[in-house]
């Protein structure tokens, strides 16, 4: 009876809606690929239609065309002397304009022998010196996948050769590198982890600060990467933040387990196309706390904000400038719960209280010289905040809170970044570039020891370190079919003294119309969080870990991608990864820092060393339907190796080596009238368990504290991890107003997943803690 009703009420929606006139506009800018000069008459069809809907950009590069239906459509961007490009699919709702900004490749062969060819959306990457292990990914698809909670990261980990480390958590895992590894990269400003709750060293967390409404199309590369990244040996998230609507003021309402966000863009005036975009968020997960949901917190309930804007102007003369950031603070209390030991006496552990706070601001400036050359600089600053205060009720007859540990860390980097690109011709782009990071540093903790009765200052530093950067880049398209892109990057860190040179090189060979190859090579190197290298120990006065210098990686891949038909491709890759000069322990032990991230804190030893080594190699699969036809899917398979060498010289599984991933993902829609949209979306995750530690029970007891085998460090393995999601939405266009109702239906089997083993000093035993259980996410999106 429910459902009847249900579908009737949806049913009689649609057919209201269908009176009302279902048209947008679609507007955007057409620029050169190369020198990303906007290009003036380049024409802009919508495929299908009829009559036929187009328009021809302007002096500025821009286009509207207007009274376009809403709904699913093609779009055709063709110049004389340039390849066509289409953008298919592209979804236009009435709630909001469709806002395009597009790259056409110039034709290098002469005019009589241009030869057109389709690119999917899919395939054009905004950095296209990135020619090995590489994907785009719009704003769309961060919203479509099942379970991704229109987190950027957790979306990514549905591609082959990235998995999370941990279903509370977003950090990246890429071919079993450590999430610590990852670069996160803002309209090109090296970032701290954007996440609320995040801790120094760590680039992830539970709730992503990046809100996907603001994004624009950005590039998530997994290795080789090109000259212009640096500091980073496992991944890169170049992002973007999108530039608002300069025609027309739009608003965005949501309301999901992310928080209530509010999100407005648009001109300034009318009189000019300078345009602003602004999105602040306020955390609900105490509301989802008080229907009953657990999101694996216990009964401490997360409370976060956050903010995001971009500013756009620009100017006859002067260029172009752009005044962006992201900015969040979030704090969660822990309060003591009482539970029974193994005699069934009820004792309670400790008191916790987690802040932290982030922010980036930077202002872009961009000037062209003319239309083949282009300066860009940009001064940003980045500030990074993380308090704890413990109080332990463990072993305290009286059960009262005696203050136990207080630490805060404060991170600030200042920096100037910018780069030349010059295209020569069609054929030759050369690009030069300088990035430096000035970070300053502030760290106090304090630990209380209960049988002297007295605090002990555990670390005390104030200091500064600089990072320069600088790279060169050449880019050479001998004909239609290669392209090589060849590259060196420098490093320098002030605090070590020490600098790193490192060749890339990427090739990019199109065998047939619909088979690319792709080889990539690049020795990568990236500086320890500084929180090693400033850390202070109190039971080691004498330890120094200053000098330890950058974690170096040789980044060798192969693969080839095969298209079938307009909408069909798969894609093969192999790659190989060894890393040296690894910090570990000076005394022999199994630890290395590439096991950072495995979990919530981040363990640092005394006199560390660069002498351990690590590598990665494996084959990663993809087969995939882009959407068209109202449906897509993405099947991706990892088969991978992860090892690793401490100073015991021994080699072994890494935290990360799951050895194999697969991911299941399906979706499809299906119109009710004219107006409504029914969208459903599924995705199966199957993969390895995680490597551990076994823990030594008896000289746990013995000590009253966990107490691991290191001998036999990762040599264990957790039963398999396996993940059902589904989500079921509908989509509804009214008169000027936009409206999605979703639920996301996360772990549907409530499959307990196990995520690590503990040891149990009330109860002497061993028990185990799983990730998320039945975790139901409701979502609702307005655009008006």
């Amino acid at each position: 009876m429910l459902k009847t009703i249900t579908l009737y009420i949806i049913l009689m929606t649609a057919s209201l809606h269908a009176a009302f006139a279902q048209t947008q506009t679609i507007r955007g800018t057409v620029k050169d690929a190369d020198s990303h000069y906007h290009m003036v008459g380049v024409t802009v069809v919508v495929v299908g239609s009829d009559p036929i809907l187009g328009a021809v950009t302007d002096i500025d590069g821009q286009f509207a065309i207007q009274k376009v239906p809403v709904g699913r459509v093609d779009l055709k961007f063709s110049f004389v002397g340039y390849k066509d490009a289409y953008l298919n699919q592209q979804l236009l709702e009435i709630g909001k304009e469709l806002v395009l900004h597009v790259a056409l490749e110039e034709d290098i062969t002469t005019m009589d022998e241009v030869v057109i060819s389709a690119d999917q959306t899919e395939d054009v990457i905004n950095n296209e010196a990135a020619v090995a292990s590489v994907r785009t990914f719009d704003v769309e698809e961060t919203r479509r996948y099942a379970g991704s909670r229109n987190d950027i990261a957790r979306m990514a980990s549905n591609y082959a050769g990235v998995s999370n480390a941990d279903d509370s958590r977003n950090d990246i895992v890429i071919r079993g590198n450590s999430p610590v590894s990852l670069l996160w990269r803002l309209d090109g400003v090296d970032i701290p982890s954007p996440n609320h709750y995040n801790t120094l060293g760590s680039t992830g967390g539970p709730v992503s600060i990046l809100n996907n409404n603001n994004l624009a199309n950005s590039d998530f590369i997994t290795s080789a990467f090109p000259a212009s990244y640096g500091n980073t040996v496992s991944g890169v998230f170049d992002l973007e933040l999108k530039k608002g609507n300069g025609f027309t003021r739009e608003y965005t309402g949501q309301i999901g387990f992310n928080g209530f966000e509010l999100g407005a863009e648009g001109p300034f005036s009318k009189k000019s196309t300078n345009s602003f975009m602004v999105n602040y968020r306020y955390s609900t997960l105490g509301v989802f706390k008080a229907l009953g949901v657990d999101f694996g917190t216990g009964t401490a309930v997360p409370q976060y904000q956050d903010l995001t804007f971009s500013l756009d102007f620009n100017t006859e003369k002067a260029g172009s400038f752009k005044f962006f950031g992201i900015g969040g603070i979030s704090t969660i209390h822990f309060e003591p719960v009482e539970e029974k030991d193994g005699q069934g006496n009820l004792y309670s552990t400790e008191d916790l209280e987690n802040s932290a706070k982030i922010g980036v601001t930077g202002l872009k400036h961009t000037y062209y010289f003319n239309p083949n050359n282009y300066l860009t600089t940009t001064l940003a600053a980045s500030y990074q905040y993380s308090n704890v205060v413990i109080d332990s009720l463990q072993n305290n007859p009286v059960n009262e809170q005696i203050d136990d540990f207080h630490g805060n860390q404060a991170q600030t980097k200042y920096s100037f970044i910018s780069k030349w690109v010059s295209k020569i011709n069609a054929k030759n782009k050369f690009e030069l570039g300088v990035n430096l990071n000035y970070y300053t540093i502030d760290y106090h903790d304090s630990v209380y020891f209960t049988n002297t009765n007295s605090w002990f200052r555990a670390t005390d530093v104030i200091g500064g370190t600089l990072l320069s950067q600088a790279y060169g880049q050449y880019q050479w398209k001998l004909n239609e079919k290669l392209r090589m892109v060849g590259g060196v990057h420098f490093q320098n860190l002030e605090l070590t003294q020490q600098s790193v040179i490192e060749p890339r090189f990427g090739m990019l060979y199109q065998a047939t119309p619909s088979t690319n190859i792709s080889l990539g090579y690049g020795l990568h190197s990236q500086i320890q969080p500084l929180v090693v290298n400033y850390f202070e120990f109190r039971d080691h006065p004498e330890s120094d870990n200053t000098d330890i210098e950058f974690t170096k990686s040789h980044h060798f891949s192969a693969g080839i991608d095969q298209l079938f038909g307009e909408n069909f491709h798969f894609k093969v890759e192999g790659y190989y990864q060894h890393l040296f000069e690894v910090p570990i322990e000076s005394i022999s032990s199994s630890y290395s820092i590439l096991n950072s991230g495995s979990s919530f804190g981040f363990e640092v030893k005394p006199n560390m060393v660069n002498e351990g080594f690590g590598k990665n190699y494996g084959v990663e699969l993809t087969l995939e339907k882009y959407f068209s036809r109202n449906y897509y899917f993405l099947l991706t398979t990892s088969l991978f190796e992860s090892k690793y060498q401490g100073s015991d010289g021994v080699w072994r599984n890494t935290a990360f080596n799951n050895k194999y991933i697969v991911n299941l993902l399906g979706g499809s829609e299906f119109h009710l009238g004219k107006s409504g949209v029914l969208t459903t979306d599924v995705k199966l995750t199957f993969s390895g368990g995680r490597f551990h530690t076994p823990i030594d029970l008896n000289a746990s007891i013995a000590s009253g504290e966990v107490v691991y085998v290191d001998s036999e460090a990762f040599s264990l393995q957790y039963d398999p991890y396996f993940r059902t999601d589904f989500k079921i939405g509908y989509r509804m266009n009214m008169k000027r107003v936009s409206q999605e109702f979703l639920i996301d239906f996360q772990n549907v089997f409530n499959r307990e997943n196990i995520f690590e083993e503990y040891y149990n000093p009330q109860t002497e035993t061993i028990d185990k803690r799983y990730q998320l259980g039945l975790f139901i996410i409701p979502q609702y999106r307005i655009l008006f």
